[in-house]
């Protein structure tokens, strides 16, 4: 399971949108939202987010246990 409080946050750190991230990593804004609510994104999506992010621990965000 994703923390996607943190993802969010994250993502405000580094002066994104969530669209933009999307964008960066191949989905539509709409699919990116729909992601963030369940949680869960492909490997490669986590993949750019991570070098997109600059996420030192990826483990931590993309792969919490509850």
């Amino acid at each position: 399971m994703i923390k996607t409080d943190e993802l969010r946050g994250i993502i405000a750190k580094n002066n994104l949108s969530q669209a933009k991230v999307a964008e960066e990593i191949g989905i539509t804004p709409k699919t990116f939202y729909e992601k963030m609510n369940k949680g869960v994104f492909g490997s490669d999506e986590i993949e750019v987010m991570i070098h997109l992010l600059k996420i030192e621990n990826p483990v931590d965000i993309f792969f919490a246990k509850e």
